[in-house]
C-alpha cells in the first residue's frame, strides 16, 4: 500500500462492491478487496492499478466464522479509513423450507459479518479521528409490512430471513451513527432498490433496476455529505423523517405502567 487512504470492501468481486472499489480508487483510495472468487478480485486489482490504486486481495467466504475472523484481523490493523460491508446473499424462499445449514450461512453473511468487521475497524478510525463505515442493506429492509403484492402489482418475494437481517443492519448503522457523533468517524447505511447485477440474476432486464455504478455514485456522495441513510432512487426524503418520528412515538409511547385501552378488560 502507498500513503493513500485505504478502503476495505467486502463483496468486491462484482456489482455494487466492484463499482464502489472503482469509485474510491478514482477518489484516491487504495483498496483491500474481499470476496470468495480470487480470480475476479485479481482481475479487478489489475483494473484499479490502471487508476493508480494499489490493492490487496483477500479471497475468503464470509458466511463462515473463520472467514469473518480473517477479515476482522485485517480490519483491525489500524490503517483502514473506510470499511464497506457489502457482501450478502439473497436467501429468498419460504422460511420453513430453508435448510438449517443454509439459514446459518445466510444469517452469518447477511447479519453477523458487518458488525464484527465494524468492531474491528473502529478503534483505528477513532484513534485517528476520521473515516467511516458504509453498511450495505436493501430497500427491502423497509418492506416488512408490505402486502404480498407491492406497488404496480409486483409479487413480493418470500423474504423473512433476508429482510430480518437487512432490517437489523439498518438499525445497526443508524444507531452507530448516533454513537459516533462528534468523533470524526461516520456510519451510513446504503439501501438500494433493484440493482442490475449478477447478484440479482437477470435484473438487468427489468426497467426499474439501477446500475451498480449509479448506486456507487449515490453511496459515495451520500457518505461524503454525511447522510446516515442512503436510498439512491428516493427523490423525496420525507418518508425518512416520518419514519424517525413514528419510531420515536412508538418507543416513547410504550413507556408507561398502564395497559393500552385495547388490552384492558
Amino acid at each position: 500500500m502507498s500513503d493513500r487512504p485505504v478502503a476495505l470492501i467486502t463483496g468486491a468481486s462484482s456489482g455494487i462492491g466492484a463499482a464502489l472499489a472503482a469509485t474510491l480508487a478514482a477518489d484516491g483510495y487504495d483498496l483491500v478487496l474481499v470476496a470468495r472468487r480470487r480470480e475476479r478480485l485479481e482481475m479487478l486489482e489489475k483494473e484499479l492499478a490502471d487508476a493508480g490504486a494499489a490493492s490487496e486481495v483477500i479471497a475468503v467466504d464470509l458466511s463462515e466464522r473463520a472467514g469473518i475472523q480473517l477479515v476482522a484481523d485485517r480490519a483491525a490493523a489500524g490503517d483502514i479509513d473506510v470499511l464497506v460491508s457489502n457482501a450478502g446473499v439473497s436467501a429468498y424462499g419460504p422460511f420453513e423450507e430453508i435448510a438449517p445449514e443454509d439459514l446459518d450461512r445466510a444469517w452469518t453473511l447477511n447479519a453477523d459479518a458487518a458488525p464484527f468487521l465494524a468492531r474491528a475497524a473502529l478503534p483505528g478510525m477513532l484513534e485517528r479521528g476520521r473515516g467511516g463505515i458504509i453498511t450495505v442493506s436493501s430497500a427491502l429492509a423497509f418492506s416488512a409490512g408490505a402486502p404480498p403484492r407491492a406497488g404496480g402489482g409486483r409479487a413480493m418475494p418470500k423474504r423473512a430471513l433476508y429482510v430480518s437481517a437487512k432490517a437489523g443492519l439498518v438499525a445497526f448503522a443508524r444507531v452507530l451513527a448516533t454513537e459516533l457523533d462528534g468523533t470524526g468517524v461516520h456510519s451510513m447505511v446504503l439501501c438500494p432498490g433493484l440493482v442490475s447485477s449478477e447478484w440479482n440474476d437477470g435484473a438487468s432486464r427489468v426497467p426499474v433496476a439501477m446500475s451498480p455504478e449509479d448506486v456507487a455514485t449515490a453511496a459515495w456522495a451520500g457518505f461524503t455529505s454525511g447522510e446516515v441513510v442512503c436510498l439512491p432512487g428516493l427523490e423525496d426524503l420525507g418518508p425518512l423523517d416520518r419514519l424517525a418520528k413514528a419510531e420515536l412515538e412508538m418507543a416513547s409511547g410504550n413507556i408507561t405502567p398502564q395497559l393500552a385501552t385495547r388490552y384492558q378488560g
